[in-house]
């Protein structure tokens, strides 16, 4: 079997190479970028009132001004400022040339065009946002890597910006096996249960902006897993099985894909839950076969699918994030295998669920982390420092 550690290195040294395209903005949420983006513009691209108020010269601020008309935000300013004059000016408008200063309309009197100040404290430049202050024409914006979030596609609107080069998002297919699965909301049979790991990884899947290209769900029956994989294989970049990865007479997936020319990366991993994992490729096309157990699923992916789709899309983040959090209580296990524990953080606590075993999914529901106890640990106390993954992010 290989080491969590081995197993994990393995993933992160057999990417493909990455292939990037042209994105409108609007629909490149959660990518990443694939080039350094430059200004095209100076933004803001004129010296910009940041209040509503009164323009003038700060060298006038001492004296009564005239006020001479008023400019609206996306309205050109009429002519320079002259000497001893005001003008009403609202946020966001361009700043008359010649003044270089807004006085906040709260601290002024006016009696009819007349303006008299009344802030002590105003300053040269107050309240004035200079051209280009944001950023100049030709400016490095963002760097290659950047991973597109609301806020980056409000600054590259808001420089007018509309298509952006990012790093594609794998396609993915999924192929769910096992006879005894049942669609939920259809009846029961005897022998049945109904099932849930295509929701999951739907659903972990669309977290990051990906729908799958293909979902099957099979039998256990070898031609049919086959000829769902050459589909998906076809079509992909990665392709996703549950189930049927063991040692029993009907765990069939191994079979397929060697059939299909799958070339062996990892198949078991020393950890629990989740050990009959499988990690392979065929040719630049990734294949994970996951066990059947949907807590074993879950694990699995958060811990390898995860990063690989990460790194397939230029992501920086790849591995689940971590940090150090103390036992709330101990915790005994073997030696021999990686234990990942659905957990819950609470301040500098983190509480093991109930619920551990990998068919049940009501701890997974409620944790927040993935609790790890290393695989040579066979008492690990409470108070004692342990990482924890961070998971289930919304």
């Amino acid at each position: 079997m290989t080491s969590v550690h081995l197993a994990k290195q393995i993933i992160s040294n057999s990417i493909p190479p990455l292939v990037s395209q042209s994105k409108p903005l609007a629909d490149s949420l959660g990518m990443v970028l694939a080039a350094p983006l430059f200004s095209p513009v100076d933004m803001p691209p004129f010296n910009q009132s940041a209040m509503d108020g009164y323009a003038l010269q700060f060298a006038d601020a001492g004296s009564p001004l005239q006020v001479m008309g008023e400019v609206q935000a996306g309205i050109v300013p009429e002519g320079p400022m002259k000497k001893g004059t005001a003008v009403r000016i609202f946020t966001g408008a361009a700043v008359p040339e010649g003044a270089d200063t807004v006085v906040m309309q709260e601290k002024v009197r006016r009696e009819n065009n007349i303006l008299y100040l009344e802030d002590p404290d105003l300053k040269s430049g107050a309240n004035v946002r200079p051209r280009a202050s944001q950023t100049s024409k030709g400016d490095l914006v963002l760097q290659a890597g950047t991973l597109i979030n609301p806020a980056v596609i409000g600054l590259l609107a808001g420089l007018g910006i509309t298509t952006v080069d990012v790093w594609t998002k794998p396609r993915v297919g999924l192929i769910i096996t096992g006879k005894e699965l049942a669609k939920p909301g259809t009846s029961l049979q005897p022998g049945q249960v109904f099932e849930s790991n295509s929701f999951t990884l739907i659903a972990a899947l669309q977290e990051l902006g990906i729908q799958p290209e293909w979902v099957f769900r099979c039998d256990d029956d070898e031609p049919e897993i086959i000829r769902c994989l050459q589909t998906v294989l076809e079509s992909c970049d990665v392709a996703l099985c549950t189930g049927g990865i063991s040692v029993g007479d009907y765990d069939l997936v191994k079979k397929a894909l060697d059939y299909c020319g799958v070339e062996t990366g990892f198949y078991k991993v020393k950890q629990k839950p989740g050990k009959p994992l499988f990690y392979g490729k065929k040719d630049q096309k990734r294949v994970f076969a996951l066990p059947g157990n949907p807590g074993s699923v879950l694990t699995c992916y958060y811990e390898y699918v995860e990063p690989l789709l990460h790194q397939m899309m230029g992501r920086k983040d790849l591995f689940p994030r971590t940090t150090q959090k103390m036992l709330s209580e101990t915790v005994t296990k073997k030696a021999g295998l990686t234990h990942f524990l659905k957990g819950k953080i609470d301040g500098q606590q983190v509480f093991p669920l109930h619920a551990q075993e990998s068919y049940k999914m009501n701890g997974f529901a409620l944790a927040d982390c993935l609790i790890v106890l290393e695989e040579d640990a066979t008492i690990v106390d409470k108070g004692q420092s342990v990482e924890v993954h961070l998971v289930n992010p919304i």
